[in-house]
């Protein structure tokens, strides 16, 4: 915490994109700061996945400056880029758990950046490593499958473990990419929860790509609407009217 606010995890400034002829990012800045879940909305090819993808580092951008807590990522050398990205968490629509391993290897699948590398066999990690995968089980309210195959889980339960492995690589800040597009309405909920509780209880900076107006309203703090790879608004969620939303989609 600042003198001035909460802590800015995620800075972009004048990000700009493009896949051969089309432009997909138009000079985007953007922040989110710690203890708040912001959700990104806008039709598909807005640019909301293809900007969690540049600051994750799954794609580079053409133009623009991506700060993740405090290291600027174009200006940094190749150990503190790594170092600014293990701070930034990515969350999938697509879980990519090991379904044949048990909910505590996976889990503890999100601490290996700190560990060596003949301990991320699952029968060589060790029990500190364990003991912190269990806790993060315990943040998501999943302790007790902690031994069951993962792939025995519902898709909400299995959503709930990859946050817990994203929680045991120790981020300040989540990406979450249409974490709840393939999940029935109970079971999104429950997920953008757990979200919104870890940004409030946790002070943790969380972005979400969302697909459903709704629970954008019902769970983000900050809402930002996106069109044609362009900013339309980021206000606060009680601020948008749904005029707004709805010109995202036209």
């Amino acid at each position: 915490m600042s003198a001035t606010g909460p802590a800015v995890l995620l800075d972009v400034r004048a990000l700009s994109k493009r896949f051969g002829d089309r432009e997909v990012l138009r000079e985007l800045s953007l922040n989110i700061s710690a203890g708040e879940l912001v959700a990104f909305l806008g039709a598909n090819g807005s640019g909301k996945s293809t900007t969690l993808s540049a600051v994750n580092g799954l794609i580079e951008a053409d133009a623009g400056d991506i700060t993740i807590a405090g290291i600027t990522l174009n200006q940094a050398s190749a150990r503190r880029r790594a170092e600014a990205r293990r701070t930034a968490a990515t969350v999938f629509q697509k879980i990519h758990l090991v379904g044949r391993r048990s909910v505590l290897d996976n889990v503890c699948a999100g601490g290996f950046s700190r560990i060596a590398w003949w301990r991320s066999i699952p029968p060589l990690f060790g029990r500190a490593l364990r003991e912190e995968a269990m806790a993060c089980l315990e943040r998501v309210g999943l302790a007790d499958r902690a031994h069951d195959r993962a792939g025995k889980l519902s898709g909400g339960q299995q959503q709930r473990v990859a946050i817990a492995r994203a929680l045991c690589q120790r981020p300040r800040l989540i990406l979450a990419d249409e974490p709840v597009s393939a999940l029935d309405p109970h079971a999104a909920e429950d997920v953008l929860a757990l979200l919104q509780n870890l940004a409030v209880e946790e002070g943790l900076g969380v972005a979400a790509v969302l697909h459903q107006p709704d629970l954008a309203r019902r769970f983000a703090h900050r809402i930002i609407g996106l069109r044609d790879g362009r900013l339309c608004f980021d206000l606060p969620t009680d601020r948008v009217s749904d005029t707004q939303i709805e010109e995202l989609y036209r």
